[in-house]
């Protein structure tokens, strides 16, 4: 697993847009969800990245965020608030 591979292949579901608004108390376009999503994950370090049977996790600290990505297919599942 390497960060530039997710980074290559991170796709998202119609229904993943409305799951991230709902976890994460926003109202954000499918297009700033993506920007933001991604722009999390380049900033995150590598060291933060961790696969757990078929899904990879990211924390990234400063932004108080958690990403769920599917291994296999590289789709972003949901993204979590994380207590600080």
């Amino acid at each position: 697993m390497s960060k530039k591979t997710i980074l290559d292949h991170l796709c998202y579901t119609e229904l993943v847009y409305g799951r991230i608004n709902k976890k994460l108390k926003t109202r954000m376009t499918n297009e700033q969800i993506e920007s933001y999503l991604f722009r999390v994950l380049t900033e995150t370090d590598e060291s933060f990245y961790t696969r757990t049977g078929k899904n990879f996790y990211v924390v990234n600290q400063p932004h108080n965020i958690r990403i769920t990505i599917n291994s296999s297919t590289y789709r972003v599942i949901t993204a979590d608030r994380i207590e600080k």
